[in-house]
């Protein structure tokens, strides 16, 4: 493994407080997307859990960024916020066709989050999970699980995320518990405590902290001060994806070039 495997950023690059503190002043906005690729190495696009987009969007975004650069999708709300996940094959089908494989290999993982009222249900969610397509017009989907609810904090969630081969997304949440179980071929981190008072929205020491958990992540281990539900999954390298997103979202890219700088360093 190498640093480009460990890919950091932000989420989206369409945000009014960013003007002038993120992107210099009078930046054009229709360039926002060049500058925030030029300063991170991943964007997650949370516009695509509200709504679906043409072809020529994705392919727009894909000729925007450097090689190397990768964009995680959230997927539809319209696959993840029912009562019944088994019933989301027609959603699912729908949004991976939309034409997300214009962004070729600049397509990341593709992020299913959950409500925080949803609960485990080991039947329902196992065939949601065998719902996801390991590929799409001939290119390989990446899966990852965000869930909030306490419930999943059972070795049986974990059991079934490593059987499909879906990551199960470490959240560092003040609002929520998290699961830091590695599940899948990649690992997926969201650092969601940021907070104002702190230039980078953490501390220096939290963000070293964060950069030692990206090399352990990135060489298929397992941070020790993490929270587990399961025991230890094999030790493989993964691609390794953590985003600054929710918490001071100003300060969000901040932090993203302070963790770059450090796994870089």
């Amino acid at each position: 493994m190498n640093n480009s495997d460990i890919r950091i950023g932000i989420g989206g690059w369409t945000y009014g407080p960013w003007r002038g503190t993120f992107f210099p002043d009078k930046w054009p906005q229709k360039r926002e997307l060049d500058y925030a690729a030029s300063k991170l190495t991943a964007i997650e696009v949370n516009g695509t859990y509200y709504s679906s987009q043409k072809p020529a969007t994705f392919a727009a975004w894909a000729n925007a960024v450097p090689d190397g650069f990768v964009f995680a999708l959230k997927a539809s709300r319209y696959c993840t916020n029912r009562k019944i996940l088994a019933e989301a094959g027609e959603s699912i089908a729908r949004f991976t066709s939309q034409g997300i494989v214009e962004l070729g290999d600049r397509l990341g993982p593709i992020l299913w989050q959950f409500m925080a009222t949803k609960r485990f249900d080991p039947e329902d969610f196992g065939a949601f999970l065998k719902l996801l397509p390991a590929s799409q017009d001939g290119i390989t989907l990446r899966h990852a699980v965000q869930v909030r609810h306490e419930s999943f904090l059972v070795p049986e969630f974990v059991a079934l995320a490593r059987a499909a081969g879906v990551a199960i997304v470490y959240a560092d949440s003040t609002d929520y518990p998290a699961i830091a179980d590695v599940s899948g071929t990649f690992v997926y981190a969201r650092l969601e405590a940021a907070v104002e008072d702190e230039p980078a929205g953490y501390a220096p020491p939290a963000l070293d902290r964060w950069a030692e958990a990206a090399h352990a992540w990135a060489a298929g281990g397992a941070p020790e001060d993490l929270p587990y539900v399961a025991d230890p999954a094999p030790v493989t390298p993964r691609d390794t994806f953590v985003f600054f997103i929710n918490g001071a979202k100003v300060r969000a890219p901040h932090g993203a070039m302070a963790l770059i700088e450090r796994v870089s360093g």
